[in-house]
């Protein structure tokens, strides 16, 4: 978005029509409202940031409900936020440390700062983009003088007074709408400006969950975040936000219900044994905190190899840290041994999964002959240096 079409925006006639338009998830209907709005004579600036916004906030209600509806977007801004769950979740580590008044630095269209506020925290939301800062003062608006905005860079504010500070380093270039992601030492602030904050303040640090455990100070709770079967952020948490004793945990939320795991130190890893009557793929936020041998204790299981993160099991054990599959079958990892078991078991819908083996599960689907009622899992992945193929059904 540019200066002039939010300027044509933040009027009461661009407010009015954006609130008018509803919801614009077609492109054809995208069309129709934009011949319509210029026919009535609004100005091509006006037309472009109103449909805009309608669309945005219909993607944006993935992230943030009913609450997409009020509030106002970019692009890029939309893409990076946090969701307003994850963000929920976020500030109840402040209140429940007895923090009160909070620094959000680098607060984007402030979806973590929406969080703090809704539980009655006092926040300070900073960006350093003149248009993504007003536009979190307009998403903020109905806190009052609970939630305070600036335009300013993180590195320049003043923290007499804070509590304790969220920080959430622009990772990708600047803009409103394509970006692009930048490496860990052309963040800003710097990676090592936010650590070196953390290290005199509270402090919860949103990441990506890629990032270099290299990169993560020893005196830190690192936090992987899974939600709904994808891996989201890492946070890592520093003074009185971090739990005693704590240094990993994986947190995963499916269906808004949440478990976590947490240990002291990584796991290690239990011991590899031969494919049996279950086989259990890991949430990408166990992967990373790398708390697979705790997860497979629990299920009195074992890696099917070194280095794949997927356990078998003969007990009937699932948990909320995995996704468990039945295994009918296990045969080479060759299409006419594959093409063979699905046309005996009739299976027409196939889910395809892999690790371990360098296979584009699309390009492999084309392969097979899928016709039938039936429906199951395949799972590729290796044994040792054998290629396998396993077919399953998901519990």
């Amino acid at each position: 978005m540019e200066m002039a079409e939010f300027a044509a925006l933040l009027t009461p006639e661009g407010l009015r029509l954006l609130d008018g338009l509803g919801t614009l998830d077609d492109t054809a209907d995208v069309a129709a409202e934009v011949t319509r709005l210029r026919r009535d004579g609004h100005s091509p600036d006006l037309v472009a940031a109103v449909v805009g916004q309608a669309r945005l906030r219909a993607k944006a209600r993935a992230k943030f409900g009913p609450f997409a509806d009020r509030m106002l977007f970019t692009r890029a801004g939309l893409e990076q936020a946090t969701r307003l769950e994850s963000a929920a979740r976020h500030a109840g580590r402040f209140r429940d440390a007895g923090l009160s008044r909070v620094a959000d630095l680098g607060c984007g269209i402030g979806g973590d700062a929406l969080g703090l506020a809704g539980i009655g925290l006092d926040v300070l939301a900073v960006d350093a983009d003149e248009i993504t800062a007003a536009i979190a003062a307009y998403n903020l608006a109905p806190f009052g003088s609970a939630a305070t905005v600036r335009h300013a860079r993180a590195e320049e504010v003043d923290l007499t007074g804070i509590d304790g500070v969220w920080l959430d380093p622009a990772r990708r270039s600047a803009g409103h709408s394509e970006t692009r992601r930048l490496g860990a030492d052309a963040w800003s602030p710097s990676l090592d400006w936010v650590t070196g904050l953390a290290s005199r303040v509270p402090a919860g640090i949103k990441l990506g969950p890629g990032l270099d455990r290299d990169r993560i100070p020893d005196d830190v709770e690192a936090q992987w975040i899974s939600v709904d079967g994808s891996t989201i952020e890492l946070v890592l948490w520093s003074g009185v936000l971090a739990r005693p004793g704590v240094t990993r945990a994986a947190l995963v939320v499916r269906g808004g219900s949440a478990a976590e795991l947490t240990a002291s130190a990584d796991a290690l890893d239990a011991e590899v044994r031969p494919i049996g009557a279950f086989v259990h793929e890991p949430e990408g936020a166990v992967i990373r905190a790398r708390l697979i041998g705790d997860v497979a204790r629990t299920l009195d299981a074992g890696m099917v190899s070194e280095g794949i993160a997927y356990l078998t099991s003969d007990a009937a054990l699932t948990s909320p840290f995995v996704q468990s599959f039945r295994v009918r079958e296990q045969l080479p990892l060759k299409v006419p041994a594959i093409n063979a078991v699905l046309a005996a078991n009739g299976i027409g819908t196939l889910e395809i999964k892999k690790r371990g083996v360098d296979i584009d599960p699309a390009q492999f689907r084309r392969k097979l002959r899928l016709r039938g009622d039936a429906a199951a899992t395949l799972i590729l992945t290796r044994i040792g240096s054998a290629r396998v193929a396993l077919l399953a059904d998901r519990i």
